[in-house]
C-alpha cells in the first residue's frame, strides 16, 4: 500500500516516484483538496473520493481507514492520495499504525508542502539567515479546537507556516501581537501553485483589525515573520493568474 503526497495542487510538481505508483495503482483513495485530474495519470485505477475539507461534510476517519484495509487485503494495489505532503497534518500517523496494526506495509512517497509551494509564489526563503533561524509548521487549533501557545510560538524566533487557519484570522493575529511586532510582515497565500493562487501581504496589527476583507472560502497557509519583508510576485503569476495585494500596517 501507498501512501502518496500529491503536492500543493499543480500536477508538475509530482514527484517522478508519484508519478510510476499512480500508473501501477489499483484503487486510487482520493482526498478533497487533490486535483481529480491526478486519475489520469492512474489509467487502470479505480477513484474512490475520501475527502476531507473544514465546514463541509467529511468522510470519517475511521471509514477511510478501513476501507484502505479492505482494498489492501484484497491484495489490490492500494494509493492513498494526499494534498501536500502526506506527512504535514494530514492525518497520515493514525493510518499508518491503523494499517500495521493489520499487518500491511505502508510506503511512503513525499511531496510538496504548501507552505513551501506559498514561499515559492511569494519568492522567499522561509529561513533566510538575515531574518531567522528556521521555519515552524503548525496548525492554528489544537486536536480540541482550542488555540495554540502563540507566545511560545512568537518566541522561538522562526518564520510561523500557520495551517489551516482561514477562518481564524483575527485571533491568530490578536494571539501573535502581544509577543511580536505589530508591523511584522506576514503573507496570506490560497491556492498555492493552483490557477487562480492569491497572495496577500499585510502585517500582524492589519490582519487583527482587517481580517474580513480575506476569502476564506479556500484553504490557504499563513506567513509570519520577517522573511515575508522580502516577499515578491513570482514570476509564473502572469501564467497562473496570480493576484497579490497589499494592506497598510
Amino acid at each position: 500500500m501507498v501512501l502518496l503526497s500529491a503536492g500543493p495542487g499543480d500536477l508538475d510538481l509530482l514527484t517522478l516516484k508519484a508519478v510510476k505508483a499512480l500508473a501501477a495503482a489499483d484503487v486510487l483513495l482520493l482526498d478533497e483538496l487533490v486535483d481529480p485530474l491526478i486519475a489520469t495519470l492512474a489509467p487502470s485505477a479505480r477513484v474512490v473520493r475520501v475527502g476531507k475539507r473544514a465546514g463541509c461534510r467529511s468522510t470519517p476517519q475511521s471509514f477511510i481507514c478501513r476501507l484502505t484495509r479492505r482494498y489492501a487485503l484484497q491484495g489490490l494495489n492500494v494509493v492513498r492520495v494526499k494534498g501536500g505532503d502526506a506527512l504535514m497534518f494530514g492525518r497520515a500517523g493514525e493510518e499508518i499504525a491503523f494499517l500495521r496494526a493489520a499487518g500491511i506495509g505502508v510506503r511512503i512517497i513525499n511531496g510538496v508542502s504548501a507552505a513551501f509551494a506559498a514561499a515559492a509564489a511569494l519568492g522567499i526563503s522561509l529561513t533566510h539567515r538575515e531574518h531567522c533561524h528556521g521555519v515552524t509548521f503548525v496548525t492554528a487549533h489544537t486536536h480540541d479546537h482550542g488555540e495554540p501557545d502563540w507566545g511560545a510560538l512568537a518566541r522561538t524566533g522562526t518564520t510561523l507556516a500557520i495551517y489551516m487557519g482561514m477562518s481564524r484570522l483575527a485571533s491568530l493575529a490578536a494571539g501573535l501581537l502581544p509577543h511580536l511586532p505589530a508591523a511584522t510582515p506576514v503573507a496570506i497565500v490560497q491556492g498555492a501553485s493552483r490557477a487562480g493562487e492569491h497572495c496577500r501581504l499585510t502585517t500582524l496589527r492589519a490582519l487583527r483589525d482587517a481580517s474580513s476583507q480575506t476569502t476564506t472560502d479556500a484553504p490557504g497557509v499563513i506567513l509570519v515573520g520577517a522573511a515575508i519583508a522580502d516577499a515578491r510576485v513570482c514570476e509564473r503569476g502572469a501564467e497562473l493568474g496570480t493576484t497579490m495585494w497589499a494592506v497598510g500596517g
